[in-house]
């Protein structure tokens, strides 16, 4: 896949695309038509559900919201078109402090390293039900699909051996969305535009850095997968899955 065929292009839905295409380390891509991460899916068309679902071929989605924001919501039109939807949010309902790491670090990435010490077993999880057996075609989302997607599809990533500087790559394309996203929601919810987006936007250096503490702590993504309770088998199966 090219980064023009990764995009899909749907009525409702920004921040959209396939991790198939990405380089692996000694030879090889990932597989096209098994993952996708976008943002969150309430703006949906019903034109939208039947390409994910008639096309793509969506059997679960992945939604790293709060319930707080899933309540605020309601049912998606995927979930409501039949589609397994398994909630597994990253945060605290009630909010947390960023943890210490007892240096100067961005608090972007402390943020990040909250995601991962919050609710390890459902980053665990989350990767558990894509390399499940019986697995279709999957989406994983939050609200911009840019942080806990970020995170939750680099670790994955990192696990089944994509070149590190795709994807750090991968994680910044969400930039490229963040003004369609922050314009859709002003439209929705008849608030002006934000003056400044800078804030808002996912740093390549910032997931690189997660990546590099893992690495020195873990010995990459896939150890702490495992140190937290992947079993061996799910990070077999998560490569063979996700692998050409």
């Amino acid at each position: 896949m090219t980064l023009d065929t990764r995009w899909l292009k749907l009525e409702g839905l920004d921040n959209v695309r396939d991790v198939g295409g990405l380089p692996i380390s000694g030879g090889g891509i990932t597989r096209s038509g098994r993952l996708l991460r976008s943002a969150a899916l309430h703006y949906v068309t019903d034109a939208d559900v039947r390409h994910l679902i008639d096309v793509y071929g969506l059997s679960l989605v992945l939604d790293l919201r709060t319930a707080r924001e899933i309540n605020r919501d309601g049912p998606t039109p995927i979930a409501r078109a039949g589609v397994r939807t398994v909630a597994l949010t990253f945060v605290p309902e009630d909010g947390r402090p960023l943890p210490e790491t007892g240096d100067d670090s961005d608090p972007l990435l402390r943020n990040y390293l909250g995601f991962l010490t919050d609710h390890p077993e459902n980053v665990v999880e989350a990767a558990r039900l894509i390399a499940a057996p019986d697995a279709g075609p999957a989406l994983v989302h939050c609200q911009a699909g840019k942080d806990r997607t970020g995170v939750l599809v680099a670790l994955v990533l990192d696990t089944i051996g994509v070149e590190r500087e795709a994807v750090v790559e991968d994680y910044a394309l969400s930039a490229l969305e963040v003004e369609a996203m922050f314009r859709r929601w002003a439209d929705a919810l008849e608030y002006p535009m934000p003056d400044d987006l800078t804030p808002h936007m996912p740093r390549a250096e910032v997931i690189a850095a997660l990546l590099a503490r893992l690495d020195a702590e873990h010995g990459g993504a896939a150890g702490w997968l495992t140190a937290n309770g992947l079993e061996p088998g799910a990070v077999g199966r998560l490569r063979s899955r996700l692998r050409g």
